[in-house]
């Protein structure tokens, strides 16, 4: 019965989202046929309540074990609880892509329920784009990867997996499920897989206003601004999804990293970064009319890369730990994204006179010349990460050997590229619109220029970046690269955080000066009365900590490893690691979990007791690993004296890798010595706060815009 509710769903949802946007289309710039949009825009809203039907009926069958469907028995077992069979929605493919098309239709429901009377011209083109989409994922599930399919056993004894039942065939009972993946139980993986998915599908809403305007021939901002909000939620989201899986990786993977350049990480990394670009240039086109062009551009390539890291993750064409099994969807993504890439950039072709823009730059010493530069590093990046991640596919295409592009491509290529973002947030706030004076810029800058200097001397006089290695790499100290570029990387990062920081200064003391009112009540209004600039800003104190801590833990990461017996240690950095046992036992939910205990000495006393452990599955067959972490932020965030040490302090990570039976007390650990680590996760925190503060909505502002008039401008020739 379930099962028949969320498959009849799944079709009924795939059907009106194609009525919607064949009927939106026919509708579209005809007056006498507002039925026909009305019953579009009907036909779309109910897409979301058989949607949510459908996931509903699956997480159903998910949680009570009908291990008769193929997915539950793919992606549970009895033994695990039942939040992680909930969250087994998106653990496996055909789930994760039910999730997916859930989500775009809740995000195409409230985009029409917002914009309907503002943006009435370019609702019915929205409706196609959002629509089309849509009915391109359910279609997926429907037909290519149904998580509705059942066991079915012939009278042979093989087992068939369809949805109706074969002549010839019984419904087959397996007593148990293979269980969810075990690097897939981890918090950070529970959280993260919606996090990125909400963060994708948000950027299809400004897509589809950009396709509309293209369409109709609008050529103003108005479309930036109706998606402003959008973009910034769906950027925030993205930056999340993308720190839990780094976390994650630190906490499961077992290397010590968090980031190790994975086709997979870079497909979710891409549309970051060009939406990071779209997010800053559109302030160019709203402030100065320019850009046009290339904020069509930027969004078009943000929907395709969306697409493109949705199919990397889901065709098997690529080797990852991130990406699912081998699946035949993979032609079909390719197909459409060469679908919706061709006939967007056709649209902006056709517009190309009428997106001309209103002004040009007039000297590069300005904010728009520094945003243009900002832009073209972003962009530079995309191509870089596009090239190293289809580079093995063409390599194999053409020669019939894969080659292989590693950490070490990506990091000597986008470092420099990333320390020039860096180096340009800092200069971009002491640049004027249109021209700034040399002379100006110079007085603001001499401060946090000299602060950068200063840290540097400081750094090499105290011996924290030895002198004598400024020109060499030493892989024995753990040293990721030359330490002049650790130096060039540190004096970037002063400079703008001191900059920004002023930033805030030099306005809170105006308003001080001016109101009468004491300096942080003052601060705080001048972040309410201008969210979107200085939340701007707090977004780039948090990419200041976050590039503290890549820098930190990048350049001077240190390891070893070492088999231990009872009482034996093994040192790293300013600490010693004693090893005290080893215990072993099975836990109930169908593991074994080895466990040892392992003290931290530094200066001669105990400063923590840690449990690295490693846990066995047994139904999946699959191992994995635990760290034990000092100074962790995980146990500090409720201890102010904790946290400040947790995060001036390195980490101390340990793993175990090896051991002998229990009762002969031998161990194998690696340890790692990680700098400023938590600098990263603390920065995250900034950097939400910072897009919740420029993404908070201005009431008065979003009144005024529903009640103005439109004038926008239409190209000529529009249809």
């Amino acid at each position: 019965m379930i099962l028949t509710l969320g498959f009849t769903a799944l079709t009924l949802a795939f059907l009106s989202a194609l009525y919607a946007a064949l009927m939106a289309l026919l509708a579209a710039n005809r007056p006498e046929h507002s039925r026909w949009l009305a019953s579009a825009r009907n036909a779309a809203f109910i897409t979301w309540p058989l949607l949510t039907l459908t996931a509903l009926s699956l997480i159903t069958l998910l949680v009570t074990n009908h291990f008769e469907v193929g997915y539950v028995s793919q992606v549970t077992s009895l033994s695990m609880p039942v939040y992680l069979k909930v969250t087994a929605l998106w653990g496996g493919q055909a789930g994760s892509l039910v999730f997916w098309s859930w989500l775009m239709s809740t995000f195409a429901g409230i985009a029409m329920l917002r914009n309907w009377d503002r943006d009435r011209e370019l609702m019915p083109y929205v409706i196609v784009a959002t629509m089309v989409t849509l009915a391109f994922f359910v279609g997926l599930v429907l037909f290519l990867e149904n998580p509705f399919r059942q066991f079915w056993q012939t009278s042979s004894g093989e087992i068939v997996n369809a949805i109706f039942q074969p002549a010839g065939t019984v419904l087959f009972y397996p007593a148990d499920g293979h269980g969810l993946n075990p690097l897939l139980r981890h918090p950070g993986m529970i959280i993260h897989p919606p996090m990125l998915y909400t963060g994708f599908v948000s950027f299809v809403i400004p897509f589809a206003f950009a396709f509309a305007a293209l369409v109709t021939g609008r050529t103003d901002s108005g479309w930036i601004r109706t998606t402003r909000r959008w973009t910034l939620v769906g950027w925030l989201f993205l930056s999340v999804g993308l720190v839990l899986g780094g976390r994650w990786a630190y906490d499961v993977l077992g290397w010590g990293g968090y980031w190790g350049w994975d086709p997979v990480e870079i497909a979710a990394f891409m549309p970051w970064l060009v939406g990071t670009a779209f997010l800053h240039s559109v302030m160019i086109q709203e402030k100065r009319g320019m850009l046009k062009r290339w904020n069509m551009l930027l969004i078009i390539l943000t929907y395709d890369l969306v697409i493109f890291g949705t199919f990397l993750t889901r065709s098997g064409v690529l080797s990852s730990v991130h990406a699912f099994a081998q699946s035949s969807i993979g032609p079909v993504f390719f197909a459409f994204i060469t679908l919706t890439f061709g006939v967007s950039v056709a649209l902006l072709l056709k517009r190309w006179d009428a997106l001309k823009d209103e002004n040009i730059i007039e000297t590069w010493l300005s904010r728009e010349a520094v945003f243009l530069l900002n832009n073209l590093l972003f962009v530079s990046i995309v191509v870089t990460c596009f090239y190293g991640v289809i580079a093995p596919l063409i390599s194999e295409i053409l020669t019939g050997t894969k080659i292989t592009l590693g950490p070490s491509f990506f990091q000597a290529t986008t470092g420099p590229l990333f320390a020039g973002l860096v180096l340009l947030m800092g200069i971009a706030p002491l640049m004027a619109w249109r021209k700034a004076s040399a002379k100006a810029l110079g007085r603001m800058m001499w401060v946090p220029l000299g602060l950068g200097v200063l840290v540097v001397i400081v750094l090499m006089v105290t011996g924290i970046v030895p002198i004598q290695n400024l020109f060499t790499t030493s892989s024995a100290e753990g040293y990721g690269g030359p330490l002049w570029a650790a130096l060039l990387g540190f004096f970037f990062i002063v400079f703008s955080g001191a900059t920004t920081v002023l930033e805030f200064w030099r306005g809170a003391l105006a308003r001080t000066k001016s109101v009468g009112e004491n300096f942080f009540t003052a601060l705080l209004h001048l972040i309410g009365r201008n969210r979107r600039r200085y939340g701007g800003y707090i977004i780039h104190l948090g990419v200041i900590f976050m590039a503290m801590g890549v820098v930190g833990s990048g350049f001077f990461k240190q390891e070893t490893q070492g088999t231990l017996t009872a009482g034996e240690s093994l040192a790293l950095g300013p600490y010693v690691m004693r090893y005290e046992g080893l215990q072993q036992w099975d836990a109930p939910d169908d593991r074994q979990v080895t466990r040892a205990t392992v003290s931290l000495i530094r200066d001669g006393k105990i400063v923590a007791e840690l449990h690295p452990r490693k846990d066995y599955y047994y139904a999946a067959q699959q191992p994995m690993s635990i760290a034990g972490l000092y100074p962790s932020l995980n146990s500090t965030l409720y201890d102010s004296t904790a946290f400040v040490r947790a995060v001036a302090e390195a980490d101390f990570y340990v793993l175990i890798v090896g051991w002998e039976p229990v009762g002969l007390d031998g161990a194998t650990f690696k340890i790692y010595y990680n700098p400023l680590m938590n600098w990263l996760w603390c920065g995250t925190l900034i950097f939400i706060l910072g897009t919740l503060v420029a993404a908070w909505p201005d009431w008065s502002e979003e009144k005024r815009a529903v009640l103005a008039p439109s004038r926008a401008p239409v190209a000529s020739g529009a249809d």
